[in-house]
């Protein structure tokens, strides 16, 4: 059997965000960032002109996606101990976990449906999202797989597969 993908591997592809991760024992890493990267894969069947999708067309979804991330502080909303209380009055954040507080300016967070700000967790939904806006500007191109990883630093890198099958 025969089938075609795109791989797109960009130096704009990549977004800087701050986050800790919560460890099973309960500890926290400290609050730091990272200069993430995104490699994606993207197979389907071929058009009539030879094309799973335009490179050219899909680039600035990938970019305008990864914007929503870039320089902000990343949370995990379902994470069961964490808690996040937004404060209307002055348009912050306040996160709370076991000993830790932080407040923080609404507009610079970005609270995320993920139990945790893994590399894998950050691929997975990041490839959700990314699946809605390839159906929502090709409507045409019925992607079959999707593989998009997200490398945290230099040879790390944490991935999500789809597969229509």
């Amino acid at each position: 059997m025969e089938h075609w993908s795109i791989e797109v591997e960009k130096e704009s592809f990549k977004f800087s965000a701050a986050h800790f991760l919560i460890f099973p024992d309960g500890s926290a890493e400290r609050l730091h960032g990272h200069n993430y990267r995104v490699f994606l894969e993207v197979r389907a069947e071929l058009s009539q002109f030879g094309l799973v999708i335009d490179f050219q067309r899909i680039k600035p979804v990938v970019r305008k996606l990864l914007r929503t991330l870039h320089e902000h502080l990343l949370l995990p909303g379902e994470h069961r101990e964490l808690r996040i209380i937004e404060h209307e009055q002055d348009d912050s954040i306040e996160v709370l976990y076991r000993e830790r507080r932080y407040i923080i300016p609404r507009a610079e967070v970005v609270v995320l449906p993920i139990n945790n700000t893994s590399s894998e967790n950050l691929a997975a939904w990041i490839g959700r999202q990314l699946l809605g806006l390839l159906k929502d500007e090709f409507p045409e191109v019925e992607v079959s797989e999707l593989r998009l990883a997200v490398e945290e630093t230099s040879g790390q890198r944490g991935v999500y597969n789809y597969s229509a099958e």
